[in-house]
């Protein structure tokens, strides 16, 4: 979608249509030169109740030639005293999904109403634009509608905040493209050429041979059951000479269980449990973009999880890359398998923190349903961080605890760990089991499997993959 800012009257400006924001009860004050050329035409919609305000209330009026924009657009906003950012960017994607269907092209945005709130207007217009992804790849006949342009009417500066949403939409896309493609064409193959086809960052894939070299017994584990080459994937971007964050993405590519099978129903979705692989790529992506001054290391250990007659079974044990042995209890907890190694790599390069992204656990759906991405670490300062970044976002985290008392939940009768606790704080002891791994470096978990995928539209996420994880972890960067 190309997007501008001109400072432009509303009436005078040639477009499809003109989106005009309207609080709840505010009628039409904010307007009122608009609604005099139209004749009142806007002051009767409010007045009749066919416009009320309310979030997500949308009115289309045709203007029969008096202004230049062929339609309005009343979008509604809220009340004043409960608009927040993530309101007006729902109120955006609504908007954009509601002139999307009835196949409108060209939208301004008018800001006379969302300015006086002290909110930037930019919230509204990402709203719109994480709205307009549609993943149609695998369509004979792909659906060309949705907006194409669209004009941020202002006189304000806000040039560097539109570049910076921008990128953060275009990686998102990115991030859902990825984890909507099916299994069969999302290979750890398919990882690696995603990962080379980003700029200015440098590529390394470490493939079997060398991770059993390097003693990553872990994450091959993982890999045993599938004809598919692993790939463990390192990406690095050093846009400031300073020690580098680690960024580590569960890359999963189908998760079927392994050994441990899961239920066939529902396992089609299993395609999306490299969604924290793919918010690192689209991060990446988006922080090469913007040029932001940091020292990244990101890193995908990227395989399928297969049954088969190589595959690993439960009770096995393997031995990590800093060589701690993992009794395997089920190989259905395979992602904390390859994350133990990735995070023994990425502590080689003596990281100033690490965060590992993933669809860890069933148990942060059944905790969270799908409103909020489970958050454990061992750093206070760096949670508190990436709490204020979602704040900022609606990318929305929840802290859960690592008492000590966990690594009983994680202790083997013949190995160093066993990968599986049991039922029984299934959440929460998962997290503790990385823990072991991180050891003294700044460390935060972000379990993302309630939040990753989503069964039904909403404001601004289409129905499949969210891309949860790539504004969180820019934005945290943004900060840094």
């Amino acid at each position: 979608m190309n997007v501008s800012v001109k400072d432009n009257k509303e009436i005078t400006f040639s477009c499809d249509v003109v989106i005009l924001p309207l609080l709840e009860h505010q009628g039409v004050r904010p307007y009122r030169d608009i609604d005099k050329v139209l004749d009142g035409l806007l002051g009767k919609t409010i007045s009749s109740r066919e416009f009320s305000g309310r979030l997500g209330d949308m009115s289309l009026l045709h203007t029969q030639g008096r202004i230049k924009p062929e339609r309005v657009l009343l979008a509604g906003l809220g009340k004043k005293e409960d608009v927040t950012p993530e309101m007006l960017r729902q109120a955006g994607g609504k908007a954009a999904s509601y002139l999307r269907a009835l196949g409108i092209r060209y939208a301004a945005l008018s800001t006379r109403t969302i300015e006086p709130l002290h909110i930037s207007p930019v919230v509204f217009l990402e709203g719109c634009l994480l709205s307009a992804y549609r993943f149609e790849k695998y369509r004979k006949e792909e659906d060309h509608k949705g907006l194409k342009r669209i004009t941020v009417l202002s006189r304000k500066d806000i040039g560097t905040q539109i570049k910076w949403i921008e990128a953060a939409a275009k990686a998102t896309y990115l991030a859902r493209d990825l984890v909507n493609t099916p299994s069969n064409d999302m290979t750890p193959s398919g990882l690696v050429r995603a990962a080379r086809s980003l700029k200015k960052v440098s590529v390394k894939v470490i493939d079997r041979k060398q991770a059993e070299a390097l003693g990553m017994g872990a994450y091959i584990s993982v890999a045993k059951g599938s004809m598919e080459p692993p790939k463990f994937i390192v990406i690095a971007y050093k846009g400031k000479n300073v020690r580098p964050v680690a960024l580590i993405g569960k890359a999963i590519t189908f998760d079927s269980g392994g050994i441990s099978l899961k239920p066939s129903e529902g396992m089609e979705k299993m395609k999306y449990d490299m969604a924290g692989g793919a918010a690192v790529l689209g991060v990446m992506k988006a922080v090469a973009e913007m040029n932001l001054p940091v020292h990244l290391l990101a890193v995908l250990p990227a395989t399928e999880n297969l049954p088969g007659g190589s595959a690993s079974k439960p009770g096995d044990v393997v031995r990590t890359l800093e060589g701690r042995t993992i009794e395997i209890i089920s190989t259905d907890a395979e992602g904390r398998l390859a994350l133990a190694d990735a995070i023994g790599y990425v502590k080689k390069f003596k990281p100033a923190a690490i965060i590992d992204i993933a669809t860890l656990t069933g148990a942060c759906s059944i905790a969270f349903g799908n409103e909020a991405i489970a958050m454990m670490g061992n750093d206070d300062s760096l949670m508190a961080k990436l709490k204020k970044a979602s704040e900022e976002t609606a990318e929305r985290v929840w802290q859960m605890p690592l008492f000590d008392e966990y690594r009983e939940y994680i202790k083997s009768d013949i190995a160093d760990l066993k990968n599986s606790g049991g039922r029984s704080g299934s959440l929460v002891s998962s997290g503790y089991f990385l823990k072991e791994f991180a050891g003294d470096v700044p460390w935060v978990h972000l379990d993302i499997a309630g939040t990753a995928w989503t069964d039904k539209d909403r404001p601004y996420i289409p129905k499949g993959a969210t891309g949860i994880g790539v504004r969180l972890l820019m934005n945290f960067l943004k900060n840094l």
